[in-house]
């Protein structure tokens, strides 16, 4: 039960609230620079949890229940401070990124509550490619608005416009995951509407 991928697992759940404490003053570079040290740490762990598990032959199911949670909370938290703390925002359209978050935080509630529904009567979805793309956009648009509170510096001007590069890239992912969001929420919902009365 205790084994390392799941300690790894739970690492990351229990650094959660020390990412969010770092993440809460918006005006300190050196805050959201230890956040960001803390916030690729947790997804190293994300990575490592599930070879290690793989690799040893030590998959339990304890692991398998931790594994999604852990990563939904910490995607879940990190949207959610930076939402409250004004970082999704930029040119043009505004607060209208928090839409894009918000997209994300409604797919992982749903398909939380499908693969619930389904584990009820023993049918399992097994996570797709695009899926793991999914993840991957959004372990690195949250990192990238990290890196942008980080390093204010890296900011030049475009037509008119302040633009820093990290935070840029940050949006710009973001949406390519709401994006993708959609496109596997809906499968999910497909395969598992076949499977309701």
């Amino acid at each position: 039960m205790w084994t390392l991928p799941n300690l790894l697992t739970l690492s990351r759940i229990v650094a959660v609230p020390l990412l969010v404490g770092l993440l809460w003053f918006p005006d300190w570079p050196l805050g959201y620079g230890i956040g960001f040290a803390v916030y690729c740490l947790m997804g190293i762990t994300d990575y490592f949890d599930g070879y290690l598990a793989r690799a040893k032959g030590t998959v339990s199911r304890l692991g398998v229940f931790l594994d999604p949670i852990a990563d939904k909370i910490m995607i879940a938290a990190a949207i959610l401070v930076l939402s409250a703390k004004g970082v999704l925002t930029g040119p043009y359209v505004g607060d209208l990124h928090v839409v894009a978050g918000l997209i994300i935080l409604i797919r992982e509630i749903a398909v939380s509550g499908l693969r619930e529904f389904l584990g009820g009567i023993q049918v399992s979805i097994p996570v797709s490619k695009l899926a793991k793309w999914k993840t991957t956009f959004q372990l690195v648009s949250l990192g990238a608005l990290i890196l942008g509170r980080a390093l204010p510096g890296w900011t030049f001007e475009f037509m008119g416009l302040e633009v820093n590069v990290a935070h840029t890239v940050g949006l710009t992912t973001l949406w390519a995951a709401a994006a993708l969001t959609v496109i596997t929420g809906w499968d999910y919902l497909r395969v598992g509407l076949k499977h309701m009365d």
